[in-house]
Protein backbone atom coordinates (compact mmCIF):
# COMPACT_ATOMS: atom_id res chain seq x y z
CA UNK A 1 0.00 0.00 0.00
CA UNK A 2 1.37 3.41 -0.96
CA UNK A 3 1.78 6.03 1.78
CA UNK A 4 -0.95 8.33 0.41
CA UNK A 5 -3.37 5.38 0.26
CA UNK A 6 -2.45 4.43 3.83
CA UNK A 7 -3.02 8.03 4.94
CA UNK A 8 -6.38 8.25 3.15
CA UNK A 9 -7.61 4.95 4.60
CA UNK A 10 -6.29 5.97 8.01
CA UNK A 11 -8.19 9.26 7.91
CA UNK A 12 -11.41 7.49 6.98
CA UNK A 13 -10.91 5.09 9.90
CA UNK A 14 -10.05 8.06 12.14
CA UNK A 15 -13.31 9.91 11.43
CA UNK A 16 -15.31 6.77 12.22
CA UNK A 17 -13.19 6.17 15.35
CA UNK A 18 -13.69 9.75 16.58
CA UNK A 19 -17.45 9.53 15.98
CA UNK A 20 -17.58 6.36 18.10
CA UNK A 21 -15.72 8.27 20.83
CA UNK A 22 -18.46 10.92 20.86
CA UNK A 23 -16.88 13.52 18.58
CA UNK A 24 -19.06 15.40 16.11
CA UNK A 25 -17.00 15.99 12.97
CA UNK A 26 -17.30 19.59 11.73
CA UNK A 27 -14.57 19.69 9.08
CA UNK A 28 -12.10 17.28 7.53
CA UNK A 29 -8.82 18.48 6.00
CA UNK A 30 -9.43 22.12 6.84
CA UNK A 31 -6.86 24.20 4.91
CA UNK A 32 -5.62 27.74 5.33
CA UNK A 33 -2.57 29.62 4.10
CA UNK A 34 -0.93 28.55 7.39
CA UNK A 35 -1.37 24.84 6.78
CA UNK A 36 -3.95 22.14 7.39
CA UNK A 37 -5.59 20.39 10.30
CA UNK A 38 -6.91 16.91 9.65
CA UNK A 39 -10.16 17.13 11.63
CA UNK A 40 -12.08 19.86 13.40
CA UNK A 41 -14.65 18.34 15.73
CA UNK A 42 -16.67 19.00 18.83
CA UNK A 43 -16.74 16.81 21.91
CA UNK A 44 -18.98 17.70 24.85
CA UNK A 45 -19.01 21.37 23.92
CA UNK A 46 -15.22 21.55 23.41
CA UNK A 47 -13.87 22.43 19.99
CA UNK A 48 -11.12 19.96 19.07
CA UNK A 49 -8.44 20.24 16.41
CA UNK A 50 -7.23 16.72 15.68
CA UNK A 51 -4.01 15.68 13.97
CA UNK A 52 -4.11 12.15 12.57
CA UNK A 53 -0.92 10.16 12.16
CA UNK A 54 -1.26 6.83 10.40
CA UNK A 55 1.49 4.28 10.75
CA UNK A 56 2.10 0.62 10.21
CA UNK A 57 4.24 0.38 13.35
CA UNK A 58 4.11 1.43 17.02
CA UNK A 59 1.80 4.40 17.75
CA UNK A 60 4.41 6.16 19.87
CA UNK A 61 6.22 7.20 16.71
CA UNK A 62 3.00 8.84 15.55
CA UNK A 63 2.71 10.96 18.69
CA UNK A 64 6.34 12.01 18.46
CA UNK A 65 5.77 13.18 14.88
CA UNK A 66 3.69 16.10 16.18
CA UNK A 67 6.69 18.21 17.12
CA UNK A 68 6.85 21.88 18.17
CA UNK A 69 6.87 23.07 14.56
CA UNK A 70 3.75 21.04 13.72
CA UNK A 71 2.09 22.24 16.92
CA UNK A 72 2.77 25.85 15.96
CA UNK A 73 1.19 25.32 12.55
CA UNK A 74 -1.85 23.69 14.13
CA UNK A 75 -2.27 26.68 16.46
CA UNK A 76 -2.13 29.11 13.54
CA UNK A 77 -4.64 27.05 11.55
CA UNK A 78 -6.92 26.83 14.60
CA UNK A 79 -6.79 30.61 15.06
CA UNK A 80 -7.66 31.13 11.40
CA UNK A 81 -10.54 28.65 11.72
CA UNK A 82 -11.90 30.39 14.80
CA UNK A 83 -11.78 33.82 13.17
CA UNK A 84 -13.40 32.54 9.96
CA UNK A 85 -16.06 30.29 11.49
CA UNK A 86 -16.70 31.81 14.92
CA UNK A 87 -15.63 35.43 14.48
CA UNK A 88 -13.37 35.27 17.52
CA UNK A 89 -10.46 33.32 18.97
CA UNK A 90 -12.06 33.44 22.43
CA UNK A 91 -13.43 29.89 22.24
CA UNK A 92 -12.66 26.88 24.43
CA UNK A 93 -10.56 24.59 22.26
CA UNK A 94 -7.94 21.87 22.54
CA UNK A 95 -5.55 19.91 20.34
CA UNK A 96 -5.79 16.13 20.11
CA UNK A 97 -3.60 13.62 18.32
CA UNK A 98 -4.95 10.33 17.02
CA UNK A 99 -2.42 7.61 16.25
CA UNK A 100 -3.89 5.21 13.72
CA UNK A 101 -2.07 1.92 13.30
CA UNK A 102 -2.50 -0.67 10.59
CA UNK A 103 -1.38 -4.19 11.42
CA UNK A 104 0.11 -6.69 8.98
CA UNK A 105 -3.36 -8.06 8.23
CA UNK A 106 -4.62 -4.60 7.25
CA UNK A 107 -6.75 -3.96 10.34
CA UNK A 108 -6.78 -0.46 11.79
CA UNK A 109 -6.75 0.54 15.43
CA UNK A 110 -6.58 3.93 17.08
CA UNK A 111 -5.06 5.51 20.15
CA UNK A 112 -6.30 8.97 21.07
CA UNK A 113 -4.31 11.51 23.04
CA UNK A 114 -6.70 14.24 24.17
CA UNK A 115 -5.28 17.69 24.95
CA UNK A 116 -1.94 16.63 23.49
CA UNK A 117 -0.42 20.07 23.96
CA UNK A 118 -1.64 23.30 25.51
CA UNK A 119 -1.54 26.77 24.05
Amino acid sequence: MKSHELGHDGEKFACDFLARQGYRILEANYRTRFGEVDVVAEERGMLCFVEIKTRTADGLEAFEAVDRRKQGRMVRVAQAYLVEKRGTVDVAARFDVLAVNRDVEGRFSGELLRDAFGI
